[in-house]
């Protein structure tokens, strides 16, 4: 994201990554951060199928 915006890594984590969380398109997880569902429908997105749970 930081790269598409011309935008330093610590102002995507500072002032972006919060707004998209408040708003509800980004969810933090132990794997990462993800798309939440309202996000893919806002983008107008299929979302993707969920991954299988390794037991």
């Amino acid at each position: 994201i930081g790269a598409a915006l011309s935008e330093p890594r610590d102002a995507i984590e500072d002032i972006i990554e919060p707004y998209l969380i408040q708003r509800g398109f980004v969810q933090r997880t132990p794997r990462g951060r993800v798309l939440t569902q309202h996000a893919y429908r806002h983008l107008g997105l299929p979302e993707p199928e969920p991954a299988p749970v390794a037991a």
